[in-house]
């Protein structure tokens, strides 16, 4: 099977290495944080002393990294010491622009390379059911495919480099946006006496249905699988929420794109974080709407 450095073994990081582990792959795995690196271990990962050692004999290097800035310094780092055609995914959220300098410094060295951030949450990490949206070429994409796979559920090539960004940032805005529409529908009916299982048996099945309602319900009990029946434990932390929203803000104004609910919902998110709540689940947005989140 093949060798792969995995760099990045955090929340999302340590559950996908660990099912190209199951899957049969050789993965050696850095972290900063030496926690990550010791479930890292107990996964069957084996664990390195830095990322270069990660990446040296590695056929393919995954990053999974909070922002750009850390993709590129770890490309900068790595990419001049990899082997000549290793594969290159960032299965990071960043910016579309950092994506491009990746590829690009990828390119210079000789590497391929496709940005292919997740939709799926920690949930899907672990049960190897994540949506992988992917940017590059043909070829990067041709030779990524099976390796995604024990890690997905789906994967789709959205086109060339930074298109997985790009598409990973709009999904984003929609359920950023959705959530709070669900969450303030809830709050309503509250208000006007309509149980919570009656508003989800109606618009589940009508024109309200959507992912954020019917598999991510903000109300306990209608979904028994969603965060709001563990006291919104994450799930997708309202802190990651935030973080897309903001990068969805900053792609609309570089490109002249006009989005009023997504600016919106960045402010709303921003302040439900502000009162100390970025770890709790992004759902949890139900709680700073009725006014009880404080």
């Amino acid at each position: 099977m093949t060798t792969i450095g995995f760099i990045g073994l955090g929340n999302m990081g340590n559950p996908m290495a660990a099912n190209l582990v199951k899957a049969g792959h050789t993965v050696h795995g850095f972290d900063l944080v030496p926690e990550n690196l010791k479930t890292a271990r107990d996964n069957g990962v084996v664990v390195m002393a830095n990322g270069v050692a990660a990446a040296k004999d590695a056929e393919i290097v995954i990053t999974m990294l909070p922002a750009g800035k850390h993709v590129l310094s770890v490309y900068e780092d790595i990419a001049p010491k990899a082997a000549k055609g290793t594969l290159f995914i960032d299965s990071s959220t960043i910016d579309v622009d950092s994506a491009r300098k990746a590829h690009a410094i990828a390119a210079r060295h000789g590497l391929l390379s496709i940005d292919a951030p997740v939709s799926g949450g920690t949930g899907g990490a672990a049960a190897g059911t994540l949506t992988f949206m992917a940017g590059g070429s043909k070829e990067a994409f041709v030779k990524a495919e099976p390796v995604l796979k024990p890690m997905a559920g789906r994967i789709v090539h959205c086109g060339d480099a930074g298109a997985g960004q790009a598409a990973k940032i709009c999904n984003n805005l929609i359920l950023g946006v959705s959530m709070i529409g669900v969450s303030e529908a809830f709050v309503l009916a509250e208000k006007l006496g309509l149980s919570h299982q009656a508003l989800f048996d109606v618009a589940s099945t009508s024109s309200g249905q959507c992912w954020s309602l019917t598999t991510y319900c903000p109300v306990p009990g209608p979904v028994p699988t969603s965060p709001a029946n563990r006291d919104y434990q994450p799930g997708f932390a309202a802190a990651l929420m935030l973080k897309d929203l903001k990068l969805a803000q900053e792609a609309a104004q570089q490109s002249g794109a006009v989005t009023p609910l997504g600016a919106e919902a960045a402010q709303l998110y921003a302040l439900f974080n502000a009162q100390g709540h970025g770890g709790a689940d992004f759902s949890g947005i139900i709680k700073f709407l009725r006014g009880d989140s404080a």
